[in-house]
């Protein structure tokens, strides 16, 4: 005798959950979509509409002033809001994980010796083989965030406290500090260094090329599909190290792909942009605010918010200071340090 199984219905309220994570994710996409229409038209010399698909999908003509808009879009814009979008997934990406692997809720990109890597790295390349293109020393920004970020995992991998979230935080902090020395040191001692620091440093999107950028999100795609694979097992190990073993999950394994995948995602972004403080801290909490904690859809929600935040940054720095621009690292740290206050203030420091 044959038994007829029923599935059950999804429960109603998680039915709608469902949904309205699913139109936000779409919302959000509609609002990059527009913000890189923006970006493409807003600029020293505005463009209009028509300006802009004439600079992007006409043939070179005849006409000087075709030819120089098709220049500025594709040569310039194209270029910048592609690296704005790239780079913002990356570091919206990595800040809901390190938040997660952390379970810290202060927790950003740069907590792993990213930044401080990349930093030291540059103004040692600068001051000993004389580079002065940053398409010369961003493959050395990208070499200083990953080996800090090695070095940081590495550190916290060995003594009593192995494995340990607190321990993973403390050794990023230790290797941050020293390395800030050393950067610091080296800067002051050659003036070339000095300069490119001062340029690098401030966090901007402008003036990279497809050459760069290419590998860099080859590097940035590389980590968003090991940060992909993790979010089930990065769930569990919100609820307890001993919850999360005794349901299967390969405690050392999960960690070591998700600290790979956030030195991934932040070393390149950083080697391409510099810099950008609080992105990631800003966008994982309004993500955690919109979703929950599910990781599966925090770190959708972090990276598109992520990408919708630097672009518009981006484009707000464009506009504030004209016919002058403010790098995109600075209007978002304007941005972040109240919002960083304004969590400090109202105590919304929640678990991750």
């Amino acid at each position: 005798m044959s038994t007829i199984t029923v599935e059950r219905p999804a429960p109603r309220g998680t039915t709608q959950a469902r949904r309205r994570r699913v139109v936000g994710l779409g919302a959000l996409v509609i609002v990059l979509v527009v913000a890189a229409a923006a970006s493409l038209a807003v600029g020293t010399r505005a463009l209009s509409p028509a300006e802009v698909w004439h600079g992007l999908f006409t043939a070179p003509e005849a006409d000087r002033r075709l030819t120089e808009i098709r220049l500025i879009v594709r040569t310039v814009r194209v270029p910048r809001t592609v690296l704005a979008i790239v780079a913002g997934l990356a570091l919206g990406v990595g800040g809901a994980l390190i938040q997660g692997y952390t379970r810290n809720p202060i927790a950003d990109t740069g907590l792993l010796g990213v930044n401080a890597g990349a930093s030291f790295t540059v103004v040692t390349a600068v001051a000993v083989f004389g580079l002065a293109n940053p398409f010369q020393y961003v493959w050395f920004a990208f070499l200083g965030a990953a080996v800090a970020g090695v070095v940081v995992f590495g550190l916290a991998s060995i003594g009593r406290g192995a494995g340990n979230p607190l321990t993973l935080a403390l050794a990023g902090q230790g290797l941050t500090v020293f390395l800030a020395a050393m950067t610091t040191a080296v800067a002051l001692s050659d003036q070339k260094s000095l300069n490119a620091l001062r340029f690098w440093n401030a966090g901007s999107v402008a003036g990279v090329g497809f050459d760069v950028i290419r590998p860099v999100a080859a590097f940035i795609a590389v980590g968003l599909v090991l940060a992909l694979i993790t979010l089930p097992a990065l769930n569990l190990l919100n609820l307890g190290d001993d919850v999360a073993r005794g349901l299967g999950v390969n405690i050392a394994l999960s960690r070591t792909v998700g600290i790979v995948a956030i030195t991934l995602l932040a070393g390149a972004a950083t080697a391409a942009c510099g810099p950008i403080a609080f992105l990631g801290l800003m966008v994982a909490h309004v993500a955690r605010y919109l979703t929950g904690p599910d990781y599966r859809w925090l770190v959708p929600y972090a990276g598109l918010l992520g990408s919708v935040v630097l672009l518009v940054c981006d484009i707000a720095g464009r506009l504030v200071v004209r016919p002058g621009e403010l790098d995109a690292g600075v209007v978002v740290a304007l941005l972040g340090a109240p919002f960083f206050a304004v969590l400090v203030w109202r105590g919304k420091f929640r678990s991750a």
